[in-house]
C-alpha cells in the first residue's frame, strides 16, 4: 500500500501498550471522549483471544457514529505473519476512516517492539506520523517475579516513550518510586514517568515524536496452522460458537452468542465474579439491557452499553479452561 494509493498523509499515530488488565481499554475510552467534536479518530486494537471483545466495548461506549472508527485483529500477536494480519487490518481501517489520529493497542501478551517495526515500514512512512508510545503499567505488580521476568513486560517498559503508572488510587507510596527506578534502569534513558486512576490520560500526552528504536529482534512462535479467526463467522444453528487460544503459558476461551439469547443479570453476575482467571472481558445482552464486564485481579466492573449486537466473552487463564465454563455460561440465561 502506498501514500499515493490512500491520498492520507502523516496521520498521528500513537502505541498505547500495557500488559494484561492494566486498563489500557480504559484509557483509550477516556482519550475517545475527550478528543475534539467532529475530529474522526481510528483505533487498530489488538487481542490474545480468538472471539475478540474489545470492538463491542469501545462502540457501546462510544456511540458518536461517524467519527471513531474501531477494527480488531483477534488470536494472538497481530505483527506475527510478517505482520500481514496487522497491515490487512490497519490498511482497511485507514481507507475507511480517513482519520485526524490512529491509536493502536497491541494485546497485553504481545510483542510491541515488532508491532512498531511494521509501522515504521517504508510502506507507511509517509502514511503515518508516530508519534509517543505510552505503557501503562500497574506498578504494584513490579514485586511479582513473574512480571519482572516476563520478556513482554519488560519490552513494554523498554519501547516507552512515557510510561504511566495506572491506578494510583492502589498503590503504596513505595509502589511509584519503585516503578520510576525500574524504568530508570530498563527503560529508555528519556523516558518519562507519570501516574494516574481509572485511565484518565491528558490528550498531551500524545503530543511528540516516536524515539528512533533499534531494530527489534525477531521474537519467537510456536508455529501453528494457518487459521481463520472466528470473529467474523457466522454463528451456526446451535447459537453460540466457542474458540480457543494458547501461547505463552497463557490460555484463552471464548464464546459468541445470537442477539435472541439473552442472559439474566443477576445469574451472570455471579457467574463472571466467582471466575478465578487472570483476566475476562464480555459484553452481554441481558434481561435487564446491555452491559459490558471487566474482570482484573482487583475487581468485577460493570457497564451500561448503548449499543451490543450480540454476547461475546473472552476469559485468559495460565492453567487449562474448566470444562464446566461453558454449561455454567448456559445457565445464566434468562429462561
Amino acid at each position: 500500500m502506498s501514500s499515493e494509493q490512500l491520498r492520507i498523509h502523516g496521520v498521528p499515530t500513537n502505541i498505547i501498550t500495557g500488559f494484561l488488565g492494566v486498563g489500557k481499554t480504559s484509557a483509550i475510552l477516556h482519550l475517545l471522549k475527550s478528543k475534539s467534536e467532529g475530529e474522526r479518530w481510528a483505533v487498530l486494537v489488538n487481542e490474545f483471544g480468538e472471539i475478540g471483545v474489545d470492538g463491542a466495548l469501545f462502540e457501546g461506549q462510544h456511540a458518536n457514529a461517524g467519527e471513531v472508527f474501531i477494527r480488531e485483529v483477534p488470536g494472538g500477536c497481530m505483527c506475527c505473519a510478517a505482520g500481514l494480519p496487522m497491515q490487512v487490518a490497519l490498511n482497511q481501517l485507514l481507507l475507511k476512516s480517513r482519520p485526524a489520529r490512529l491509536l493502536i493497542e497491541p494485546t497485553g501478551l504481545g510483542h510491541p517492539k515488532e508491532v512498531l517495526q511494521v509501522l515504521s515500514a517504508p510502506r507507511y512512512q509517509e502514511v503515518l506520523s508516530l508519534g509517543k508510545t505510552l505503557t501503562l503499567v500497574d506498578a504494584r505488580n513490579l514485586a511479582d517475579e513473574r512480571y519482572t521476568s516476563n520478556n513482554t513486560f519488560n519490552q513494554q517498559i523498554a519501547i516507552a516513550d512515557t510510561v504511566i503508572g495506572n491506578k494510583l488510587d492502589l498503590m503504596a507510596d513505595n509502589d511509584r518510586a519503585r516503578l520510576v527506578a525500574y524504568v530508570k534502569r530498563f527503560g529508555q534513558p528519556h523516558a518519562q514517568v507519570s501516574f494516574t486512576q481509572h485511565g484518565e490520560i491528558a490528550l498531551s500526552a500524545l503530543q511528540g515524536s516516536a524515539t528512533n528504536y533499534p531494530l527489534p529482534v525477531e521474537h519467537q512462535h510456536i508455529k501453528k496452522q494457518s487459521r481463520s479467526t472466528v470473529s467474523p463467522a457466522p454463528i451456526p444453528a446451535s447459537g453460540f460458537i466457542q474458540a480457543e487460544n494458547e501461547e505463552g503459558g497463557f490460555n484463552s476461551i471464548g464464546w459468541r452468542f445470537t442477539s435472541d439469547i439473552v442472559f439474566n443479570r443477576q445469574k451472570l453476575w455471579s457467574f463472571l465474579a466467582d471466575l478465578q482467571v487472570v483476566r475476562m472481558k464480555a459484553v452481554f445482552i441481558t434481561n435487564e439491557g446491555l452491559f459490558g464486564y471487566n474482570l482484573t485481579s482487583d475487581a468485577l466492573t460493570e457497564t451500561a452499553l448503548d449499543t451490543c449486537m450480540e454476547s461475546c466473552i473472552e476469559i485468559i487463564a495460565t492453567g487449562q479452561p474448566d470444562n464446566l465454563l461453558h454449561q455454567r455460561l448456559l445457565a445464566c440465561t434468562a429462561v
